[in-house]
């Protein structure tokens, strides 16, 4: 018989002042220090946070896939 798996997602918001690839590896780097077993990541959104001087911080907006224990 098969083992069944179950997962679990988690939505984060990451952000880095250098560039969307930042933001996304800042993310999964924080994620894995709490989250065990993680599988995946779904980048669900893209976002800039911005004024007169220009980019100030690249956002994203992921869910987070790991397999419950």
């Amino acid at each position: 018989m098969t083992e069944t798996r179950v997962a679990r997602v988690t939505e984060v918001i990451a952000g880095s002042p250098i560039s969307f690839d930042e933001a996304i590896k800042s993310c999964y780097e924080r994620a894995k220090k709490t989250l065990r077993n993680i599988t995946g990541m779904r980048i669900l959104e893209f976002r800039i946070n911005c004024d007169d001087t220009g980019i100030r911080e690249y956002r994203i907006r992921a869910e987070i896939i790991f397999i419950l224990d």
